[in-house]
């Protein structure tokens, strides 16, 4: 029986960067010996983080994996999430420690009531508050409630209080439509929704109650509708349905007794992108999670006692649940939670606000640095950033040149870089340099975390011991997804049929160099397949950044009546560069160059900027629907929706020639 094509992975390290010595002499973790000790046993290495945490009754058992894939984490064990996150921080003193900075979009404009230092004291009593707003509206342990709010403090405030009564939150970014609202609240049963009279977008107010006014008629199960007026836009209200949120939280009894949740209750839904398939409700639970998210906020972000964290996600992903709420939280942390877009109103927001609050950690996303490296580094420079110390990247795969970039440019070249890999279904950091011991190397997640067990296979199924192939996660961590929310069939399928129940397919495609470091090159589905060669997408991506006429680039396979497949590359210009046939000739020698000729994409399309969601995530999906001139669907929730237009203009003029 033939077998599929080991994946052509042609990245070389170029660079590599050991930890700067005065980093790793202050760092927490500086002996490799921590791996060696988690290694030879993981339940002891994870029951040491969970004894960190406060718990109402002890677990019996650290671990029951008698049933793969269905795993239970700290057996027995009851505690709240909102007790480690707010009354052990206040009881032991530091209720007047803030929590968050808050930066408003409009800051600028509204002055001291767009700059707010959220406390644990505050966030403490607005919790109590809220969470018996919820139970005066009927909702109660195991009852799901809807968040679909914009970045501001009652986001992570409905959080906890859904954690203090043992609710089930499912937050849907502010920025989907209500049609992607409405299909997670009815799939969810969710019995309240949490929302906000409008958002910020550019500095104009952007209606989401009246936005979703019209879906509520199609979810029979949600009974009430709780709602923060960010905007004074005097959105309609329900009587009987509808609620204020200010009016009720100030009216309620301050103190809220917690719930004590067994380690394995559901303590959020969070739906996945539908842009392939069905969302899928990746369900977290309660004691396993909490403990891997703060172990590893501490671990990979070399957290300290003074530190100012700044996470520039959306609580809306699984990022800002875990490193904005939880992690930091759990962990008694300050951190930045800002509103806005980096670029308003001008495009060094980003820096102002690191300078003005004194941001020491900066945890971002390949994207942003690559719009940040458009701009101009000008723009970095006349702010002071010197107490910066750490920086992350998340969410894809950072290519060697914007690492490059964030290193010298933002980190001043003294921050070591985390880059991390992990996904909404592993719930935490999973492949991570530990910045005071690891040497980093542009472009790689580097090694498996103390206590995580990855490896790649081929096709066949077997470990690679150098070379490409499959990402897979070997053994059970704490924070991992127990299910899919009313599909448990799909997730086995999805996840552990493959290779065997005791075996993760991550979904994406990895390779190991001669070091035993992982190099993420994208999904399994970003493999492009030229005359039997399977190319990654990153790494042609990764080629046409390095070259300096290049700000951001994504690429795609189109059906080929020669090779299979061939490769279409959007692409971004950076500064003066001319898109042209001469530009395009070079690019393209540029990328037989660095990968081979069998990489050189065959037709070119250029725009200012790439279709991207709210949270900056290029639509790879979408280019392959401008691609085959397909349906496009609502496209209202992008970022720039004149940009697919403008490339859609270009595809189908190609067409013509």
């Amino acid at each position: 029986m033939a077998t599929e094509p080991e994946l052509d992975v042609l990245l070389k390290t170029e660079q590599t960067f050991p930890p700067p010595p005065d980093f790793a002499a202050e760092a927490s973790f500086r002996d490799p010996a921590v791996y060696e000790r988690a290694a030879a046993d993981p339940e002891a290495w994870w029951a040491d983080w969970a004894g960190q945490l406060e718990w109402i009754e002890p677990w019996q058992q650290v671990l029951d994996w008698s049933d793969p894939p269905r795993a239970k984490w700290f057996v027995g064990g009851k505690l709240n999430v909102s007790v480690n996150c707010l009354d052990r921080h206040v009881a032991a003193g530091n209720g007047d420690k803030v929590a968050f900075h808050w930066e408003a979009e409009d800051a600028g404009e509204t002055g001291e009531a767009g700059r707010l230092g959220i406390t644990y004291d505050w966030l403490l009593d607005q919790t109590q508050r809220f969470a018996n707003v919820m139970k005066g509206l009927g909702v109660g342990k195991g009852d799901v409630v809807g968040i679909y709010m914009p970045m501001v403090p009652e986001a992570a405030v409905a959080m906890l209080a859904c954690t203090r009564i043992g609710a089930v939150h499912n937050v849907v970014f502010g920025g989907f439509s209500a049609e992607s609202l409405r299909e997670r609240m009815e799939v969810s049963g969710a019995k309240l929704l949490v929302t906000a009279d409008a958002t910020l977008r550019r500095g104009a107010p952007m209606p989401m109650k009246t936005s979703i006014e019209e879906i509520f008629g199609e979810l029979p199960d949600m009974k009430s509708v709780v709602v923060i007026d960010r905007c004074g836009t005097n959105p309609s209200m329900t009587e009987g349905r509808d609620h204020f949120w200010a009016e009720s939280v100030e009216a309620a009894d301050p103190v809220c007794e917690p719930e004590p949740m067994d380690a394995e209750d559901p303590l959020y839904l969070l739906y996945t992108s539908g842009s392939t398939a069905k969302p899928k409700g990746i369900v977290h639970t309660t004691g396993g999670y909490l403990t891997q998210v703060a172990a590893t906020h501490k671990m990979v972000f070399d957290l300290k006692e003074n530190d100012v964290y700044w996470c520039a996600a959306d609580i809306g992903w699984v990022t800002g649940h875990s490193y904005i709420v939880y992690g930091p939280l759990a962990n008694g942390a300050t951190s930045i939670m800002y509103e806005g877009a980096p670029d308003y109103p001008a495009k060094d927001r980003w820096w102002e606000i690191a300078e003005r609050y004194g941001a020491t950690i900066l945890y971002t996303a390949p994207t942003v640095i690559r719009s940040f490296m458009k701009w101009g580094e000008e723009l970095v420079l006349k702010h002071d950033l010197s107490k910066l110390r750490l920086l992350g990247s998340v969410g894809e795969p950072i290519n060697p040149r914007a690492w490059l970039w964030y290193h010298e440019v933002i980190g001043g070249g003294r921050c070591p870089i985390v880059d991390t890999w992990w996904q909404t279904e592993t719930g935490a950091i999973m492949i991570s340099p530990l910045p005071g011991l690891t040497t980093t190397k542009p472009g790689s997640a580097t090694v498996p975390l103390p206590g995580i067990e990855a490896k790649i296979l081929d096709s066949e199924g077997e470990a690679v011991e150098e070379g490409g192939g499959t990402l897979v996660l070997s053994k059970p961590w704490p924070a991992m997804a127990r299910t899919l929310y009313n599909e448990p069939d799909r997730f086995i399928k999805t996840y552990w049929e493959r290779y065997g129940p005791e075996t993760y397919l991550v979904g994406d495609a990895a390779h190991l160099d001669e070091d035993s470091y992982f190099w993420i090159v994208g999904r399994i589905d970003d493999v492009i397949n030229v005359s039997g060669h399977r190319l990654s997408t990153m790494e042609i991506e990764s080629a046409l950044v390095a070259d300096p006429g290049v700000a951001e680039a994504a690429v795609i396979g189109v059906p080929d009546e020669d090779t299979g497949q061939a490769i279409v590359a959007f692409v971004t210009p950076q500064g003066d560069a001319a898109p042209g046939e001469e530009f395009t000739t070079a690019l393209r020698e540029h990328v037989a160059e660095r990968i081979g000729k069998l990489a050189r994409p065959k037709r070119f399309f250029y725009a200012d900027d790439l279709p991207k969601t709210r949270s900056g995530k290029i639509m790879r999906r979408l280019l392959r629907d401008i691609a085959d001139s397909k349906d496009l669907g609502d496209v209202s929730t992008l970022r720039d929706p004149s940009v697919v237009d403008d490339l859609t203009a270009q595809v189908e003029a190609s067409k013509k020639v």
